[in-house]
């Protein structure tokens, strides 16, 4: 992971958002908040809640006495997902997930959406997520499969490419993809003291109203801008279009369909 991997800011909030939260991240957001629904936890804690698209799936899904604290280390994501919502059940604070600024045993439940694959010390994170928990309590995250699983992120990647070859942004592949080793994450999240830990691969198709959308959510509403402004700033809106041609040429015309997977790990002690 390099430095501008984590960068989300200017008009990338927003974005993403608008073209990423309904194409991949809403039926994962769902899928969480069915699972912590399922527990009736009280005091939720969302670590790396970016936009708040969680957020809001959780305020859907729990009970009306349920209160969630979201928490992001990055401000712009954070006051775009306020700007969202509005609910007195809602708390949002800027944290880093690898040191949270509450006691010990505060929530019945953490919850991260894609977030533990920007974590440099995952272990850390992991502690930490298991100190915050009360007894009994319940860490529940995903993460995404191999970039290979991943229809239109792939097809991104290798547009972009092209048009790199020499230098190639690998952005997605690196770090929202990089993390994708069912085992491996058994491994860490077991060594950060969890006894119970389950794994459910979930496999999804993803639907957008055009080839437009994917490019655009992908090549401007992701840290992948920020490589591709780094190779060529005259060349974002080159490389969009590069990236819904590729989309065009597999997926056809009109409303694209592509398959998104990911791992659900959910924790108990």
């Amino acid at each position: 992971m390099t430095k501008v991997d984590t960068v989300f800011a200017g008009s990338i909030p927003a974005l993403y958002d608008n073209y990423l939260g309904p194409l991949i991240f809403e039926p994962y957001a769902q899928d969480l908040a069915n699972r912590l629904s399922a527990l009736n936890p009280e005091r939720v804690l969302e670590t790396a809640a970016g936009t708040g698209i969680v957020t809001r799936a959780l305020l859907r899904s729990l009970s009306a006495g349920a209160s969630v604290v979201a928490t992001d280390l990055n401000q712009p994501m954070l006051d775009h997902a306020a700007k969202q919502i509005s609910s007195s059940r809602v708390s949002w604070q800027k944290a880093d997930a690898q040191a949270l600024p509450f006691p010990d045993g505060t929530f019945d439940a953490v919850v991260c959406q894609f977030g533990v694959m920007f974590f440099p010390d995952k272990q850390k994170a992991y502690r930490e997520a298991r100190r915050m928990l009360k007894p009994g309590g319940r860490f529940i995250f995903n993460v995404w499969d191999r970039i290979e699983h991943n229809e239109f992120a792939d097809l991104v990647t290798t547009a972009v490419a092209e048009m790199f070859a020499g230098d190639p942004p690998r952005f997605l592949a690196r770090t929202p993809h990089g993390y994708h080793d069912k085992q491996a994450v058994i491994a860490e999240v077991k060594s950060a003291g969890f006894s119970n830990v389950a794994v459910e691969t979930v496999t999804l198709r993803s639907v957008a109203p055009s080839c437009r959308d994917p490019a655009i959510g992908y090549c401007q509403g992701t840290p992948l801008r920020n490589e591709i402004e780094a190779r060529d700033a005259n060349r974002l809106v080159e490389a969009t279009e590069a990236a819904a041609s590729k989309i065009r040429a597999r997926l056809g015309n009109g409303p694209v369909d592509g398959m998104i997977q990911a791992h659900v790990i959910t924790t108990s002690d």
